[in-house]
Parts: structure tokens; sequence; C-alpha cells
């Protein structure tokens, strides 16, 4: 086992730790220790809400989420001899989640969840459909999930870490301010908002302290969405075995990671989609040096996928165009034809005797596979969401004798309004 170089106690909150790491980018987040390129390391990761989520028959923790406190990012590690220009090379060698035997009640620990957020705490993809809190709480018996409130569904995990990144210079920084102040000036009333501005609230920014603290908290980032340093992309596919290439914008890279998830369906389609859990991540760091201008890799991350996923053959797949639900013609959006395709899914899931919200949880959470299948035929585009039929105990395939149906439970709790 490779030396754990960020150990995380399961009865401190992350705030509490003997080595603290961050919710916010800023390039002044001192980094919690140094490797050299060609080392390999353990990483301990506290799922996103650190904690504030529980494994119980109640959805109010997810209604009542503090989104201020996130993510809970492990790191930043800097890498010797990295300089602004160089490519970050990331190897995942090792990910899962932290065994149920090291005892303690936190997500990771033999369980995870799956939320849907109401909309006046971040929504979803679908919120306008789904405006209220759900959760679906999961258990793992070594690499299947299965839960309680879903019932007649078993898969394996895509287990992966859905946020990882290098830290961004003050001027990249500025750069996202600027460009996400001007999105939310432009309708700066809305529910849920356009962008999140940076919050002091909260914040935490590693061992920084006092006017230091003060001056960082005021312009540092939130970790919410993907950007050009990597972040929050969420990306299922970057499991054991994958290969990532990140950008370095600041002297010693400053690698952070976290957000670990047991599956994931492409998109994440209710913002807490996947199955949020704690865990260990593996990694192993290399240098391409001067490898941005070289590749061309200056505003984005590539990488290799790795060769673990689950091996799923037999697949149900929806359709969707860019026409609204009340019939008004879109100009080739594919945003509108993916959430026609996800709406789709749910009702025919719904015939089978799942709660329309049951369904969402399942395409969030289960590795669906989301495709824009066409974008150039105006003026509708073509998405389409593949449900993998295999994860379900039952057939879910049309047929002349009429659908299935699941004993789908008291279904999955919803927060009192």
């Amino acid at each position: 086992m490779p030396e754990v170089l960020f150990p995380l106690d399961s009865n401190r909150k992350f705030r509490d730790q003997e080595k603290i790491g961050h919710n916010r980018w800023h390039p002044d987040v001192p980094p919690v220790a140094t490797v050299r390129p060609g080392q390999s390391f353990r990483v301990h990761c506290r799922e996103w809400f650190d904690g504030e989520i529980h494994n119980d028959d109640s959805a109010q923790d997810v209604r009542d989420a503090p989104l201020s406190i996130v993510h809970a990012l492990s790191g930043p590690f800097a890498v010797q001899g990295a300089e602004p220009g160089d490519l970050l090379v990331v190897d995942i060698l090792d990910v899962g989640p932290i065994p149920q035997e090291d005892s303690g009640p936190l997500a990771g620990q033999g369980w995870g969840y799956t939320g849907i957020f109401a909309r006046e705490n971040g929504g979803g993809f679908l919120t306008d459909y789904f405006p209220d809190a759900y959760k679906a709480i999961w258990d793992f018996t070594g690499q299947r999930a299965t839960s309680r409130h879903v019932p007649g569904v078993s898969f394996t995990g895509m287990i992966h870490p859905g946020l990882m990144g290098t830290a961004p210079s003050a001027e990249l920084l500025a750069k996202w301010n600027a460009r996400e102040g001007a999105l939310r000036a432009t309708d700066p009333d809305r529910v849920p908002p356009l962008s999140l501005p940076p919050l002091p609230q909260d914040a935490l920014l590693g061992s920084l302290s006092g006017g230091d603290f003060e001056r960082a908290a005021a312009e540092a980032a939130r970790t919410a969405p993907p950007r050009e340093n990597g972040g929050n992309q969420d990306i299922k596919n970057l499991t054991k075995g994958s290969r990532v290439f990140y950008p370095v914008y600041v002297p010693g890279a400053n690698l952070s990671v976290g957000d670990l998830h047991f599956s994931q369906g492409d998109g994440e389609i209710t913002f807490c989609g996947a199955i949020e859990m704690g865990g260990f991540v593996d990694l192993h760091v290399d240098l391409i040096k001067g490898g941005m201008s070289t590749y061309g890799v200056t505003e984005n991350a590539i990488f290799l996928p790795g060769n673990t996923a689950p091996q799923y053959c037999r697949w149900l797949a929806f359709s969707g165009i860019s026409v609204s639900t009340d019939g008004e013609q879109r100009y080739l959006d594919s945003t509108l034809a993916y959430q026609r395709a996800c709406l789709h899914a749910i009702d025919y899931l719904t015939r089978f005797g799942y709660q329309p919200e049951q369904a969402y949880l399942i395409l969030g959470a289960a590795p669906i596979e989301g495709r824009f299948s066409g974008v150039v035929d105006i003026p509708n585009s073509c998405a389409t969401v593949y449900l993998p039929t295999e994860i379900f105990d039952f057939d879910v395939r049309p047929s002349t004798g009429g659908p299935a149906r699941v004993d789908a439970g008291p279904g999955a709790p919803r927060a009192a309004n």
C-alpha cells in the first residue's frame, strides 16, 4: 500500500483533522505535502458534505444540506519541479470506499447516498419537474450497490473521484470570477443562481489564517463547476487505471482530490446524483515539462480512461429532441434534448411501478450512458440515454405481455416543505 499522505479520522470533522484540506480554489492555499515525480501515495477523502447526510429514511438533511461547506477536498499536494506550462500526469492506481470495519457513521463505510436537491438549494438537471428534496441510501456489498429506497435494482460500481484538479493562478482565478459574475448579473435573482460567487462563510483554505485567510476567502472560487484546471468534472469513466493530464498554472501544480463516487450515470443529473461516499484513492504523479504548449492542453484536462468499468452488453435506449414539453421548438438545443431523453426514461420506468423520483434517482446513480447523437440536423438535436437492462431484477424490455410490476416499496424519502 502506498504511503498515506492525507489521513482522515472518521470521528472528526474535516476542519478538525490533523491535516486540513480546503473547499475553495485559490493559488495561496498551502500544500499539505510535497511529492516527487514518479511517486505513488494514498489519499483519504471525505464525502463532499463532510458527514452532513445520514443513513436514515428522511430527506430533511438533503433539503437543508449546507452548500457553503462543499467540496471537502484533500490536498493540495505540491509536485517537485512542476512549473506553469507543464502538464501534470496523474495515474489513478486504485480507488474505493473506506472499509466498513473501520467503525464510524460516515458515508463510504459500507454505504453511500444519492440526493435530489430542492430547487432552492441548487436543484438539478430536471429541477423544473422535480423541485423537492429526495434521498436514496445505497449499501455496498463488494463491488455491488443496492438500495432499500429503490428496490429491484443492483449494479456494479464505477468507482471514481468526481473532483480532481490543479490550483489556478491568480490571473486564472480573476478570469473565473469576472466571467461568472457577468453571467450572474444577467439574472441576479434567479433560483437556483446562474453561478456561485465567492463566499467567505464556511470557507476552508488549509492552514491559511489571519489577514491572508480573509483576503483569500473573499476571492476564492467555489468548487461546484468544472473549469480549466479540471475540478468538479464528474466524469464516471475516471476509474482505476485512468491517466489524467492536468495543466499546471502555479509552481508545484498543487493537486487536490475529493468527491468520491461509488457509481454515477452520465450527467449526474440530480446534482447530488452519484452515489456519494468517502474513501481512499491511490495516485501516481509525473510531469511533462512544457507539455501545455507542446500538446495544446492549455485550458482543459485530457485523460486516458481506465479499463475496470463494468461490462454491460444489453441496453434500452431512450431518445429526446430539442422541443420543450410545452411544444416550443428550440434550435439544436442538445441540453434540452438530453433532458427530454431522461424524462422519457423516467416515464417509462414508472410503468413498472417505480415512483418518478425513484426512476430519477436510478438515472443519477446507475451507470447509464448519455450521448449527443445528432447535433447538425436543424432544428432538432437528438440526445440519447442508454439504460443497462441487466441492473434490474426483472425484465424492463417492452413485450406483448405488458410491463412487469416491481414492489417499489414506500419510495424514496421526501423532505417536508
